[in-house]
C-alpha cells in the first residue's frame, strides 16, 4: 500500500497497525504540538466525506492500494470553515422559511460545523442559536465570522486597530469602582463587556501568534500567565462590589497590547 500526505509519498514505516484508523490514530500523536491537523482522507483516488469516515477507519489496510491523507494549519482549517459559515448564513437568510430547515441540517453534517463546534465553541453556540432563531440575526453572525477571518488574515493589522478601543476601556476601567460606588450600573456593565470582549479579541490574536511561532509562556503580567490573569481579572470584575480588591485593569489591557505588539516585530 502506497501511503502519502498532501499527495507526497510518506516516510511511515507500518508495524502493527491493521486499519486506516490505527494508522490515522499514529499520525495524530506525531501531529500533536506541531499546529497542524488531518483534514482530509483519499482511499484509493476517492475523498472519504465525512459521514462516510467511520466506515473509512474500519478499512482493512490489505484491502487498500494508496492512501492519501491531508493535513493542514488550524489556521487554515478555521478559515475555511469561517468562510463556510459565511455562505451558508447567505443561503439561509435569502431562502423561503420552509427552505431553511434542509439549509440547517446540511450545515450541521458538514466538516465545517464539525470543526466550529469543537474549536470554536462561543460561534458554534451562537450560530446554532441563530439558525433556530434566536439570538443574533445570520447577519450580525456573519459580521462576527468576518472579523474572525480578518483576525487569521491579518493579525498584526487586527492588533493594531485595537489600539484606540484599548485605550478607551483601560480608561472605562479606571473608573469602573466609582461608577459602581456612586450607583451607575448600566456603564459599569458595559464597561465590564467591553473589558471581556476585548480581552477576548487579543486572545484570540496571541494564539494566532502562537500557532506562527511565537511563544507566549513566559508572558505574565502581576506574577500570573497573561490568561490566567485576564480570567481573573473577569472573575474579581463580575462580583461588581467595590470592597473587592483587584490589580489595575488599567494595567493588564496596556500590558496585554504590549505584547502583541512585540509579537509583531518577531512573527513573519
Amino acid at each position: 500500500m502506497n501511503i502519502s500526505i498532501n499527495g507526497k509519498p510518506a516516510d511511515i514505516i507500518l508495524e502493527t497497525e491493521k486499519n486506516v484508523g490505527d494508522v490515522l490514530s499514529g499520525l495524530e500523536l506525531w501531529l500533536q504540538g506541531s499546529g497542524n491537523r488531518l483534514s482530509g482522507l483519499w482511499i484509493d483516488g476517492l475523498e472519504t466525506q465525512a459521514a462516510a469516515l467511520m466506515e473509512a477507519m474500519e478499512r482493512e489496510l490489505d484491502t487498500i492500494g494508496s492512501l492519501d491523507i491531508h493535513i493542514s494549519t488550524w489556521d487554515e482549517l478555521a478559515m475555511e470553515a469561517l468562510g463556510d459559515l459565511i455562505e451558508t448564513c447567505g443561503l439561509y437568510s435569502g431562502s423561503a422559511f420552509e427552505e431553511r430547515p434542509e439549509i440547517r441540517s446540511r450545515w450541521e453534517e458538514s466538516a465545517a460545523a464539525a470543526f466550529i463546534s469543537t474549536e470554536i465553541m462561543d460561534l458554534h453556540e451562537l450560530t446554532c442559536l441563530s439558525f433556530g432563531g434566536e439570538g443574533l440575526s445570520t447577519g450580525d453572525l456573519v459580521i462576527l465570522a468576518e472579523e474572525r477571518l480578518r483576525e487569521l488574515g491579518d493579525p498584526i493589522g487586527e492588533m493594531a486597530n485595537t489600539g484606540t478601543a484599548v485605550s478607551e476601556i483601560a480608561r472605562r476601567m479606571g473608573d469602573l469602582p466609582l461608577d459602581i460606588q456612586t450607583g451607575k450600573d448600566q456603564r459599569a456593565a458595559d464597561t465590564i463587556q467591553l473589558f471581556s470582549r476585548i480581552g477576548e479579541k487579543l486572545f484570540r490574536l496571541l494564539k494566532i501568534f502562537k500557532n506562527r511561532g511565537l511563544i507566549i509562556e513566559p508572558f505574565l503580567i502581576d506574577g500570573l500567565p497573561a490568561k490566567a490573569f485576564l480570567i481573573y481579572s473577569n472573575r474579581v470584575i463580575s462580583l461588581r462590589s467595590s470592597k473587592i480588591f483587584f490589580p489595575s485593569i488599567e494595567s493588564t489591557v496596556s500590558n496585554i497590547l504590549s505584547a502583541l505588539w512585540f509579537a509583531e516585530s518577531i512573527v513573519p
